[in-house]
């Protein structure tokens, strides 16, 4: 254990992230490339609201010096030295999580100004369980294989580059599947546990910017591609043809 930062071998050691509350937490799960990761963190700090915590699970033995010289007061980190799937990470933030909203997002987002004002007035303003910057309608003339971009509205999946949602929708929906090793279409499958469980989903213009999505453009192809895969034909079996829990299309 650091005096700056917790370290555990498995993510099951983790018992708490923070002892503090604040309103919303921007939770990063981040396994490898610290630096680019620390671009991400900064941005956060720079425009997000001052009582915005940072909670940073880093997966992996790498070298997470960069990202322990961002703690501060509202910035946590905690070290898995033995890493941990995606998925696993995901619902590990949303069970400890120090808020009643948790921005799952990746450490490619950048923020360009404030979007957590706004995505809380929407949650303050309707019934949402979870809102992002990036998603939209399953294709059914597709057969559920893949998911259409129409802009911002009411949409069936958001996707994880940046993804609000309330901690008690996440967890009544029973989050994140922890056999998504991989985050690839782990955000599909988990907006239609909320989407079946009656929850609502809104895709809105937001101040955010992505630079290089290093959780797929630096994986190792066959893993990626194959990981992928089972969490998408996890979706197919266990959704498709279940049009009712879809949004009217638009």
């Amino acid at each position: 254990m650091s005096n700056r930062f917790i370290t555990v071998q498995r993510i099951g050691d983790i018992r708490r992230i923070s002892k503090f509350t604040y309103p919303v937490t921007c939770g990063l799960i981040v396994d490898g490339f610290a630096q680019d990761a620390v671009l991400s963190i900064q941005s956060i700090k720079k425009f997000a609201p001052k009582d915005t915590a940072i909670a940073i699970l880093a997966t992996g033995d790498f070298d997470i010096e960069p990202l322990a010289n961002e703690i501060d007061d509202r910035t946590i980190l905690i070290h898995i030295i033995g890493g941990a799937g995606w998925g696993e990470a995901a619902n590990t933030l949303l069970k400890f999580s120090p808020s009643p909203v948790m921005v799952i997002m990746d450490p490619s987002t950048i923020f360009t100004g404030d979007a957590i004002t706004p995505t809380i007035a929407q949650f303050e303003k309707e019934n949402w369980s979870v809102i992002g910057w990036h998603g939209g309608l399953i294709n059914i003339e597709d057969e559920w294989r893949s998911v259409t971009d129409v802009g911002p509205g009411e949409v069936d999946v958001i996707f994880s580059y940046y993804m609000a949602m309330k901690v008690e929708d996440a967890l009544g929906a029973t989050g994140f599947n922890i056999r998504a090793a991989y985050y690839r279409n782990a955000d599909i499958e988990f907006s239609l546990r909320v989407r079946q469980g009656y929850g609502r989903l809104l895709q809105m213009e937001l101040p955010l910017e992505q630079a290089r999505h290093h959780g797929y453009y630096d994986t190792e192809p066959e893993y990626r591609d194959a990981q992928s895969k089972k969490t998408y034909d996890r979706i197919l079996d266990r959704f498709r043809g279940k049009n009712e829990i879809l949004v009217p299309r638009r």
